[in-house]
Formats: C-alpha cells, structure tokens, sequence
C-alpha cells in the first residue's frame, strides 16, 4: 500500500487545474451578476432577479455534496444524517436575522421573537444571546455542527463502528434532532421554525442588490469550500483516507491512527455542511425542522453518487443536475418526481457505480486508445486504475 505521492504522478495545482478553477469562477462570479445587473431584461441572455436566489440555492447544495462527498467518497463514511449539520448552520443564521427583526415583527416586541411572543415567552432563552451580532452568528455556524461531529464521531469511531451500522446512527441522529426541533418548548419555533426575515448585516434581503450579494457569497463559499476539499484529498492525509476506505484494517496494522484521521475530516465536512446552511437560509428565507428530515439526507447521498463519488467535480455536477430535474420535474409532473430519483440511484448504483464524471473519464481514456496506434486493448478496470494513478 503506497500512502505517498509516487514518482510522476501529476501535478494536482497544474496550471490546467488553475486555469480551469479560475475560468469557472469568473463565470459564478462575475459573469452571472453582469448578465443580472447590466444586460436588459428582455435580452435573451439576462438573468432575472427571480433566478439569482435558485441558482444561490444551488450553489449551497453543491457545497453540501462537497462535504458529504469528502467523508463518503474519500473515506468510506456513508452519512446519512448529513442534512442534519446542513440544519444546524441554517439555524444558527435563522436565529440572528430573527434579531435583526426588532421591532418591526408582528408584536413590535424588541427583545423576543414573534413566536416566542406568541407562546408567552417571558425572557430570550440563554442560548439565543450572543446572536444579534453577525460575528458571534457565523462563529456559531461554524461551531455547532463541528462539536456535534466531533463528539457524534469519537464515540462512533473511538468504538470502530462503520458500514452500514454508522449510517443507521447518523440517520437516527438527525431523525432525533428533527422531533426534538419539532416542540414548541425548544425555543427554535416549533414546527414553523423561523422566517419572516427583514435584513442581513443591515441590508434589506428582499433587495435584488442583496440577493445578489448572496449569490456571490455562496460562489465564493463553494469555491474555497472546493480549494479545500482539494487540499486535503492530494495531501498526505487524502492518501490515508482512500486507504482507509479500502482496507481500514490494513491501515491500523501500517501505524496510522485511523480515528483521527476519520475524525478530522469528519468533523471538516460537518463544519462545511453548515456553513452550507447558513447561505442557503437567507435566499430562500425559512428554516424549519423539516431540513432535518432523514429523506433530505439520502436525496444528498443521490447527488454524490449520480456526480460520481470520490470525485469532486462530480459532487458538485451532481448536485447541480439532480436539484435542476427536481426543479423542472415538481413543476412540470411532481407525482412522478419521487419515482424518477429512485430511479436514477437505483441505474446509477446498477449501471453507472462511478457516476457521471466517472462515463465521461472512462470515454475519455477509451477515445485516446483509439488514437493511438499499437496501444494494448482496454483492461476492465483500467479506466479505475487510470483514476487512481491520477
């Protein structure tokens, strides 16, 4: 087993990766919100202000199956509570633009929220201080769901718990956190959760210029997010992930502590999920304990695997490609939404295990035998080899 970077291997921050990076984001970036700000409306090439918030909405996601993508993919962790850090980091962003509404909600109450006015709330629970400051807020976001992950996964990992049965917890976790956000008495406003949201940072959300800044936020975030995830997968530690996926037990017997290195990225993904979360909140303007739904994380596993697991670019195609079908689909046939992705997990899973990124490189490499005049045929698992090798 080859833990390190063999001898002519290729560059992972090639220029073409660079060049490619740096293209795709000039486009998210910049492009997008010119075609929104400076083309006419009636030009076939406008973006509308109503698409700016969905195309937002999409970029969380693909940071969402990033995350999952980098535990699942990398390390063998299939999470299937993973929409419950994704929650966590949308809540902790619910609670401060619900501070920011002072006295312009429903009760003109300074101090509590609508509904804890509603339900005769007397004081601010103690674990709502902190969040009428936008700095405290994101440090939240990024700080519950990374302590939930790392306590969930010492004491998952610690006792060597995976496969299937890690899945099982995951998913009774999050399905666990769901009921719990369902009362009332949570303070986290029960089964409507929190919305009615006026400004962020004292901008009005309901702007197209803010909207905007959203967007370009949530690009910039999937980019760094991206970089990242990269980071860690060609580093030394991406090496120890992919052999843990593989052999686990062949890893410990090497010298490598695999809690720690479980636990690492684990807890990195977690923090990722919600700042995922706290993006996605203010463009579409709710959270409520439905995100939690144990459903909400399996349709994040479909993601991954249709993109193709163990693939980052293919994380993000997915997510794009699967939530742009749902988005046509509801609209257009919702009684047949559900069937169509199960559909689709069950022909990936059946057919295409290396999901959509992984046609495209085995397409590529057979193309490139072709040309090439004299090359050996094609070994079955060769184009995994190749993937491996790169």
């Amino acid at each position: 087993m080859i833990v390190g970077r063999t001898t002519g291997e290729r560059n992972p921050w090639s220029t073409r990766f660079w060049f490619s990076f740096t293209a795709a984001m000039l486009v998210l970036v910049v492009l997008v919100p010119v075609l929104n700000r400076y083309v006419a409306p009636d030009s076939a090439f406008a973006v509308p202000d109503y698409l700016v918030p969905l195309l937002g909405k999409y970029l969380c996601y693909a940071m969402l199956a990033l995350s999952l993508d980098l535990v699942w993919g990398y390390a063998g962790i299939l999470s299937l509570g993973h929409g419950a850090f994704f929650a966590l980091g949308g809540y902790c962003m619910g609670m401060y633009l619900m501070r920011q509404i002072g006295t312009r909600g429903v009760y003109g109450n300074p101090l509590l929220p609508d509904f804890m006015v509603f339900l005769d709330w007397k004081e601010l629970p103690w674990f709502w201080w902190g969040f009428d400051h936008f700095a405290y807020a994101m440090l939240m976001v990024m700080l519950v769901p990374g302590l939930l992950a790392f306590v969930f996964g010492w004491l998952a990992f610690r006792s060597r718990v995976t496969g299937v049965y890690l899945s099982i917890i995951t998913q009774a976790m999050t399905y666990a956190l769901m009921l719990a956000f369902f009362r009332n008495d949570m303070g986290f406003g029960g089964n409507n959760g929190l919305t009615d949201f006026k400004d962020i940072a004292g901008f009005e959300l309901q702007q197209p210029a803010t909207r905007l800044g959203l967007y370009v936020a949530s690009a910039i975030g999937l980019g760094i997010a991206f970089l990242l995830c990269r980071f860690i997968t060609v580093s030394k530690l991406g090496r120890v992930l992919l052999a843990l996926r593989d052999a686990e037990s062949r890893v410990r017997f090497l010298g490598y502590s695999a809690t720690n290195a479980k636990l690492f990225v684990f807890t990195v993904s977690a923090v990722l999920a919600g700042i995922a979360g706290a993006l996605y909140v203010p463009q579409i303007g709710i959270i409520n304990p439905s995100e939690f739904s144990p459903e909400n994380s399996i349709e994040l596993a479909i993601w991954v695997s249709v993109g193709g697991r163990g693939t980052l670019s293919g994380a993000m195609l997915g997510a794009g490609l699967v939530n742009l079908a749902k988005t046509w689909l509801t609209s257009a046939a919702p009684e047949i939404w559900l069937f169509f992705l199960g559909g689709l997990f069950v022909l990936t899973t059946l057919l295409f295990p290396r999901g959509i990124v992984g046609i495209l490189g085995q397409l590529r490499l057979i193309r490139s035998r072709r040309t090439m005049p004299g090359a050996p045929p094609l070994a079955v698992d060769e184009p995994e080899a190749a993937k491996e090798r790169a």
